[in-house]
């Protein structure tokens, strides 16, 4: 069973960066593909960024890209998502998710159906 927690949330002046974390426990974490999702009021929940289990594969939500970096670091179980250059269109709670993957499978997936785990999520709030 994996755990995840999400942290880094907080209020930033549009423009401004902020970097969000998650850690996972309780599985193998080599093993997951990671993913960030988020959700603004009145709003579904919509894919942001996600990240093979190798780190070789990246997809790229397309409101997003050019604006983020995710990067996962296996020795702490930990998947990061930095984000550059937010507006207040990006103010939402951030989830992280993870799917068990085996090694051949680098496929989008981008519903959330799709992914078993997921965090509690954390706010990020943009200023104008």
């Amino acid at each position: 069973q994996v755990s995840l927690v999400e942290s880094g949330g907080g209020l930033v002046q549009a423009g401004g960066s902020l970097r969000l974390a998650c850690t996972a426990s309780g599985g193998q974490f080599s093993r997951l593909a990671m993913g960030w999702f988020r959700q603004a009021p009145g709003k579904e929940r919509e894919f942001v960024v996600s990240l093979s289990r190798s780190g070789g594969t990246t997809y790229y939500g397309e409101s997003v890209k050019g604006r983020i970096t995710i990067s996962r670091d296996n020795a702490k179980k930990t998947v990061y998502l930095q984000m550059y250059n937010l507006n207040p269109e990006d103010t939402a709670v951030y989830f992280c998710a993870a799917k068990s993957t085996i090694l051949s499978d680098n496929r989008y997936f981008s519903s959330v159906a799709d992914w078993p785990y997921w965090g509690q999520g954390t706010q990020v709030t943009v200023s104008s």
